[in-house]
């Protein structure tokens, strides 16, 4: 056993003194030793049951004769954060989590792992240590958080209550409205109701192999999570057992695999920036033009809050992600012969997977579109690319042509929308907020919501160097590389510059020409960096464009 550097021989008998220091016996010591890196905290709602699941997990691995060792991993909660300084410190946490949980399962040469993350950045930075450290191990979820329900019935969701905010301003919404929502958007632990980022990557997870089946959907108050995470313990001592380690599951092939279920559920935009990084770790690149190209040929078959009005609850009682994954491989979408952390390939988990709500979860011959949800566009205002969730942008906003209303913050964005500053046809530019510039590449959820609660989401379009959250709706598109910070064009944006915005021919365009552009960037210079002390000063410093999926380099 890998662990037996630790347990075994007399030059192992100091760490065997510590191991028995700890309350362990020499019986427990005889079995593999299994990680089991939980990210309970009592402040992120997605995670305040994980501690329930670590106990299931460990339950299931003792009963399969495993010695389970449990260690944290950190989370933020990205909702708490979101709209101060506090969502500079989201994204950066995915290469704190990846590093932390790489040298504590180095340090300790556990046998196998069981990451047990929840929320945005702690799935794909667990993700991404799981193959750093490449010995065996999968992962299971907290869950999703149940839709809510206003006092008339209506259900609700976390996206909601954000765009709440925004029809207050606008004068649609009272304070006793807006309390309603408050109440009622967030009625249970879990990841937050809708297709959102955690749900997007925990999805993902069983896409890409590395959960078993219900991972992604079966919600965080159901008794069957806690089967779920037991199931899951006794897993990992049969992959331990077989030396199946995440690099044999997570191939180039099983990234497509991936990135067409994310098409076909319409995921988050955050997806884009977190399977390039979990790619590099395995030692596999996916750039930015795949996922144009798994989208041309992937049907979009799912409208979850934000795109629709259904939540994750509804996926999971239409089959959960393995029926999307049945409905794909009718058509071949993803390569069904790819082995998983079940010990199965795709081809056997699905024996007998239906589809059992066509209208959750559209077959293929009926999509709600016959491209995915995700697209990429280029242009002089994003040479080297920007992304945009399509199947939650209005038909009339597709193709979209108006003055740019440029901001160098967050702040000052949101000041003028709710200020009323911003009208019909406009195009936002939010720009220095990418991954250097932020530093920390925030969500713009707050500005997004905003326009949405004040009706303005068919109306008006955004554009960043930043990010979006998975809650998101709209033309809002993300991810402009170069960023501004890095020199890229959106930093030569001037108020009242034509935008024009085409995402069916994935393109965006600065109606500026090359000779002025030119003009503008003799007299540009990089602004001074807004934080120059600290972790996110060092991130500056290392992280790669967002294009990249925001690595350090």
């Amino acid at each position: 056993m890998r662990s037996d550097v630790v347990k075994k021989g007399i030059p192992a008998a100091p760490n065997r003194s510590l191991l028995y220091a700890l309350g362990y016996t020499k019986e427990e010591l005889e079995r593999p030793l299994i990680g089991v890196v939980c990210s309970y905290n009592e402040i992120v709602p997605g995670h305040m049951n994980l501690d329930k699941i670590a106990e299931a997990v460990k339950a299931g691995i003792r009963a399969a004769g495993g010695t389970p060792v449990e260690f944290p991993a950190i989370a933020v909660c990205d909702g708490i954060a979101m709209g101060h300084v506090g969502m500079k410190y989201s994204l950066v946490t995915r290469d704190l989590i990846a590093d932390s949980t790489e040298a504590m399962a180095m340090a300790h040469q556990f046998d196998g792992l069981v990451m047990i993350p929840n929320c945005d950045k702690n799935v794909p930075g667990l993700l991404m240590a799981a193959a750093r450290v490449n010995v065996p191990t999968i992962f299971v979820s907290g869950g999703p958080m149940l839709a809510g329900r206003l006092n008339d019935g209506r259900r609700t969701c976390l996206s909601h209550m954000f765009e709440a905010v925004g029809s207050y301003y606008a004068g649609k919404l009272d304070e006793e409205g807006v309390e309603e929502y408050e109440n009622n958007a967030c009625p249970t632990c879990g990841s937050c109701s809708g297709m959102y980022t955690a749900n997007s990557m925990n999805c993902l997870t069983e896409a890409i192999g590395m959960a078993l089946r219900g991972n992604g959907t079966i919600p965080a108050v159901w008794s069957a999570r806690l089967r779920l995470a037991k199931h899951t313990g006794m897993k990992i001592m049969e992959l331990v057992e077989k030396n199946i380690r995440p690099r044999d599951i997570m191939t180039p092939k099983a990234f497509r695999n991936a990135e067409s279920v994310d098409m076909a559920l319409g995921c988050s935009t955050n997806t884009m920036l977190h399977l390039p990084a979990i790619a590099h770790e395995c030692g596999v690149e996916l750039s930015f033009d795949t996922a144009n190209q798994v989208s041309a040929k992937t049907p979009n078959l799912c409208h979850l809050a934000p795109a629709g009005d259904t939540y994750m609850e509804d996926l999971e009682r239409a089959g959960g992600v393995y029926a999307v994954m049945a409905e794909l491989a009718k058509k071949k979408l993803i390569d069904t012969t790819l082995p998983t952390c079940s010990g199965k390939t795709i081809a056997e988990n699905l024996e007998g997977v239906v589809n059992r709500d066509p209208e959750i979860i559209r077959p293929i011959s009926k999509p709600y579109s016959k491209t995915g949800g995700i697209a990429v566009l280029r242009g002089n205002l994003a040479p080297d690319g920007c992304v945009v969730k399509q199947s939650a942008v209005a038909p009339e906003m597709m193709v979209h042509q108006g003055p740019a209303r440029v901001f160098d913050s967050e702040e000052a964005a949101i000041e003028a929308i709710y200020a009323g500053k911003i009208r019909a046809g406009d195009v936002v530019v939010i720009r220095y907020e990418g991954p250097k510039g932020g530093p920390g590449m925030r969500e713009m959820l707050n500005p997004t919501s905003a326009i949405a609660g004040m009706g303005l989401d068919k109306e008006v379009a955004l554009i960043t160097d930043g990010r979006f959250s998975g809650a998101t709706r709209g033309a809002s598109i993300g991810h402009v590389s170069p960023e501004a910070a890095s020199g890229g064009n959106i930093a030569l944006v001037e108020d009242g510059d034509t935008i024009i915005i085409d995402i069916p021919n994935h393109t965006i365009t600065l109606a500026v020409t090359d000779i002025e552009l030119a003009v503008r960037r003799a007299k540009w210079s990089c602004p001074e960096p807004k934080i120059k002390t600290g972790y996110l000063a060092r991130y500056a410093k290392l992280v790669s464009s967002a294009d990249k999926g925001a690595i350090l380099e």
